[in-house]
């Protein structure tokens, strides 16, 4: 969420930096709210102020003996403070309005993000690896001999309908194995923290990191008001949601692998072969809790982390800048990283690293206080797949699979497999 004190301050240039998002012209709509809270506040707050002064005059004029003035200053007091009332839940709601449009605004680019309608417009800053040559056609990961025995899409649409799947023997063997080695590796090397958290939250939890209210869709909620997590990104950040921390406390790196659901309301059609997009799904998150001025080194060192797991399993891979049309609603640089799976002879989104400034922290109120002492600021806030476990699975399949419906596995893998290399073509472990 923006602060609109400094959008009364500069108007010109945050309309300048939202227009590059394909937002035009808000400035002068939220400075005309804004302007309309403030003066219901002061209108309420002079009302107050009347009510008050009449107050001590009630008692002036009953200890004076004069019933009537008593009489008359009570009857006034009464009134004023039924308009009291009335203008405070004005002042509430134009308060709220304001609120409710802040949050339906996108986070403002960095300077150096790339411009842009799309996907298309996207850049690539590195590749790692080179893709296998391989002698055969490559299949996709549902048509490789060994995996069909352990990747069931009937038995999942009969038990959930599309776009879940059912695992089982060797194939979930290796998607269990992945999500541990992405842990493992992220806590033992890269510091982060491990963590567990629900995957059912409170409404506030999913306003605090921008999936709420706009993208409701994308999400599922249950009877009770409980949302499902579309990523652990959302109760990893929201550990700090509503506290002020000592500027000691950072940076917090957090990593944790969940179940992860979407309704995938946007994307009817697009990749429903297969499990590249599913409802259900699993994967390692990592969150990290800074101070301003490391956000944007922290970015970095994220896209670090997601891509040494890539270069661990020996995954061909490349990362790319999101231009500011294809970024998240709450991201400032986002630095998306494709991992390629021959069987359609591309690279595929694996993880997205995003740096968000303050922009969920003012919607959580998360702050922290500055060492060499001052008023509380609001802490910045990244998030990063580390990796997206089904994908992962998808590319180690493709990438290791051999003619005769064998898939060779990742040596970074053996340890979590009990020394286990490989998936037979009749789908057994060997």
């Amino acid at each position: 969420m923006h602060d609109i004190r400094l959008i009364r301050e500069n108007p010109a240039a945050f309309d300048a930096a939202l227009s590059r998002r394909g937002v035009d012209g808000v400035s002068s709509e939220l400075i005309a709210l804004d302007e309309a809270r403030r003066a219901a506040i002061q209108t309420a707050e002079t009302a107050q102020a009347e009510q008050n002064k009449a107050a001590k005059s009630v008692g002036a004029a009953k200890a004076s003996g004069d019933e009537a003035e008593f009489e008359r200053l009570r009857a006034l007091v009464a009134t004023k403070k039924a308009e009291v009332a009335e203008m405070q839940t004005e002042a509430r709601a134009k308060s709220d309005a304001l609120t409710a449009r802040l949050m339906e605004i996108p986070n403002l680019p960095f300077d150096d993000v790339p411009e842009g309608a799309d996907e298309d417009d996207n850049v690539e800053v590195k590749t790692w690896g080179a893709p296998r040559d391989f002698d055969f056609t490559p299949k996709e990961h549902f048509e490789i001999g060994g995996v069909q025995p352990g990747m069931d899409f009937e038995t999942a649409a009969k038990l959930s309908g599309s776009r879940f799947v059912v695992l089982s023997g060797a194939v979930a063997r290796v998607h269990r194995a992945l999500a541990q080695f992405m842990v493992d590796t992220h806590v033992e090397q890269n510091g982060l923290t491990e963590t567990w958290t629900p995957v059912l939250v409170r409404e506030e939890m999913m306003l605090g990191t921008g999936q709420l209210p706009k993208f409701g869709e994308d999400s599922y909620q249950t009877t009770n008001g409980w949302w499902l997590i579309p990523t652990s990104e959302v109760t990893l950040t929201n550990i700090v949601n509503g506290v002020t921390v000592e500027e000691s406390y950072l940076p917090r790196r957090y990593v944790a692998h969940s179940q992860c659901f979407r309704s995938e309301a946007g994307s009817a059609g697009r990749d429903t072969a297969g499990m590249l997009r599913q409802h259900q799904f699993e994967k390692v998150e990592m969150v990290s809790i800074t101070h301003p001025d490391e956000s944007r080194a922290e970015l970095d060192r994220m896209t670090g982390c997601a891509e040494g797991i890539l270069e661990a399993l020996g995954l061909p891979y490349r990362t790319v800048v999101l231009c500011t049309g294809d970024m998240g609603f709450g991201a400032q640089r986002t630095h998306d990283i494709e991992v390629w799976v021959p069987g359609q002879n591309t690279y595929r989104e694996i993880s997205s690293c995003s740096v968000c400034g303050d922009f969920q922290a003012r919607r959580m109120n998360a702050r922290f206080k500055p060492a060499g002492g001052g008023k509380p600021e609001f802490v910045h806030t990244l998030n990063g797949s580390g990796l997206a476990v089904g994908r992962c699975l998808i590319a180690v399949l493709e990438n290791g699979q051999q003619a005769d419906g064998s898939v060779d596995l990742p040596e970074a893998l053996h340890p979590y497999l009990r020394g286990k290399t490989r998936i037979a073509a009749d789908g057994t472990m060997e």
